[in-house]
């Protein structure tokens, strides 16, 4: 587990590298979720091509809600696993309709009571939780995806068979919360650019020097 003090020079270092990202433009809280949603085991590119599709087929979440899970699926099918989609959009929507049908509350709640609201709901994992309260409520939340998980067990922050779970609960407990956001985006950044699952640019990363697998891949390079 990182130090807060070693959390800071990496930020400090990508920020340097690739600059301070860009906020996100902020939408509303439920149509968060149902990108999150989306955004499951697709790319960017793919989720966005089917929240539009989804917004124009649908004047409001509430249709969404009401419709069948045939005709959301139809909408959503450009982000893939639209049969599993469409039924996690649904049951959500008609969960937070249940209540006030909107996310509001979770505002008055602390980050882990949030969380666990959010992870009540079938198909909301760690994850998808993390990123709406990150993005949509401004909490501290920090989710934990496939780049993220790659970068920090290069850089030793987690077990090298840490389970996403572990290292969700690892970094947010060691990520000072003012980091939280733009250092989630750089390292993002960094895993698709250069920390690359296979044929990692380590001699470009600025990490390098932090990096104990960074250092292991060069030297094996130098004397390959």
């Amino acid at each position: 587990m990182p130090s807060a003090e070693e959390v800071r020079k990496v930020s400090r270092l990508l920020e340097m590298s690739l600059g301070r990202p860009l906020r996100p433009n902020q939408m509303d809280p439920i149509g968060g979720l149902v990108l999150a949603i989306l955004s499951q085991n697709t790319n960017d590119r793919n989720r966005d091509r089917a929240f539009g599709r989804l917004r124009e087929r649908f004047g409001s979440w509430e249709e969404v809600a009401l419709a069948s899970p045939s005709e959301v699926e139809e909408a959503i099918r450009p982000a893939g696993l639209s049969k599993v989609k469409s039924e996690r959009i649904i049951n959500c929507l008609r969960t937070l309709k249940g209540g006030d049908g909107t996310l509001d509350s979770l505002k008055g709640m602390s980050l882990e009571e949030a969380e666990g609201f959010l992870t009540s709901i079938p198909g909301i994992g760690l994850k998808t939780a993390r990123c709406v309260l990150l993005f949509q409520l401004g909490l501290p939340a920090f989710p934990v995806d496939t780049h993220i998980m790659r970068v920090s067990k290069r850089l030793g922050w987690i077990p090298e068979k840490a389970s996403a779970r572990k290292a969700h609960e690892i970094l947010q407990n060691s990520i000072p919360h003012d980091l939280v956001l733009d250092l989630h985006i750089n390292m993002i950044r960094l895993g698709r650019t250069l920390c690359r699952p296979r044929n990692p640019r380590c001699g470009q990363c600025p990490l390098l020097e932090e990096c104990s697998t960074g250092k292991r891949e060069r030297a094996s390079t130098a004397h390959g």
